[in-house]
């Protein structure tokens, strides 16, 4: 019989709750069974799932009762609550939040980089944060080849990492400044059609945000490196969904910019996007809705002999939340790394 497994959503309703359920059908995971968890305001609603409409049920004590998978995208608060009780009730957790990320006894995992970090969970495995899964994608080829000494970074981050009510926020602050009225913030202190600014995450005392400092520190957790020098500037920007980023590599030595642009041509979770005749390279309109990461604009860093430099651009709600985590799933599944239930899979 056919091994399959019960799973469960929490956080359906999000952004990123959506974009779980459209890839469990489209990549067919083997699901028996389907549990769409939420608040108690977003209990009730229906969602469609392989052509069945599934209430969305409020999360309580006995939600993961019989569940294998948790796939959790409800924030920190929430997931700090509800995980444990789930591996309690003897289910795995893939959880979104940062709740866990930073936990030593917790794997930080991105399938394309450190997939043998997955089998070794207690029960939590935590998925970076988006700039980062999109960061690791990108430069771990590079750096199988050549360990990178230094990461700066800068980040151009959309509307859709604040959620399904910073997009819509974004659409309703841009039609007021055209109409001339005074744009609504409730999701950002500041407003950010046609506007951006400094990542609106907490400030540390050392200068940099919250956002920032996950770059640096789940960075190094990743790629096993505690000390690996990395420095990050994180930005909002009026885009709508998709975050790029501009990075500069520091090598021992000279990295070829030819050498590198054919590692990432091949490399898994990565698509070139380059045309240097028609200055074509990796933009957020193109990069929304795919799988790959967008990377191009690779080239010589012309203020160091060791230094590379390009550009990337990928679907935040896509490989750097949802995705991530389903992959993260299928890599417990070959792994055999889920206690199945068994019985027919949901069609």
């Amino acid at each position: 019989m056919t091994q399959s497994y019960r799973v469960a959503i929490l956080g359906a309703t999000g952004a990123v709750g959506a974009e779980l359920l459209q890839l469990l059908e489209a990549r067919n995971f083997p699901l028996s069974e389907l549990k769409l968890l939420a608040s108690a305001r977003s209990a009730g609603q229906k969602i469609a799932f392989k052509g069945v409409s599934l209430s969305v049920e409020e999360v309580t004590e006995r939600s993961f009762e019989g569940v294998d998978l948790v796939l959790a995208s409800a924030g920190g608060t929430a997931s700090s609550f509800w995980a444990p009780k789930a591996v309690a009730a003897g289910a795995v957790v893939v959880d979104n939040s940062s709740a866990f990320r930073m936990d030593p006894q917790v794997p930080l995992v991105v399938p394309e980089v450190n997939p043998e970090a997955a089998a070794k969970h207690r029960g939590i495995i935590a998925n970076p944060n988006c700039t980062t899964i999109l960061m690791a994608v990108a430069i771990w080829p590079l750096h199988q080849l050549q360990p990178i000494q230094r990461i700066v970074a800068a980040t151009y981050q959309s509307a859709s990492g604040a959620g399904a009510r910073a997009m819509e926020e974004l659409k309703v602050q841009a039609q007021a400044i055209l109409d001339g009225k005074t744009p609504p913030t409730e999701c950002f202190p500041y407003p950010l059609a046609f506007n951006l600014f400094p990542h609106n995450s907490d400030l540390s005392d050392n200068g940099y945000c919250a956002e920032e400092l996950k770059m640096v520190r789940e960075t190094r957790k990743i790629f096993g490196l505690p000390n690996l020098r990395v420095s990050a500037t994180c930005v909002r920007v009026p885009v709508m969904r998709a975050h790029s980023e501009a990075l500069n590599l520091e090598f021992s030595q000279p990295f070829a910019v030819e050498t590198a642009r054919n590692l990432l041509q091949n490399a898994p979770g990565v698509k070139l996007a380059e045309d240097w005749s028609q200055n074509y390279f990796p933009m957020p309109i193109e990069a929304s809705g795919l799988d790959d990461v967008l990377v191009g604009r690779i080239r010589q860093d012309l203020s160091h002999p060791c230094g590379l430099e390009l550009w990337l651009s990928g679907d935040q709600i896509r490989k750097g939340a949802a995705l991530n985590a389903i992959q993260i799933a299928e890599l417990l599944v070959e792994q055999n790394a889920l206690k199945p239930c068994k019985g027919e899979l949901v069609s």
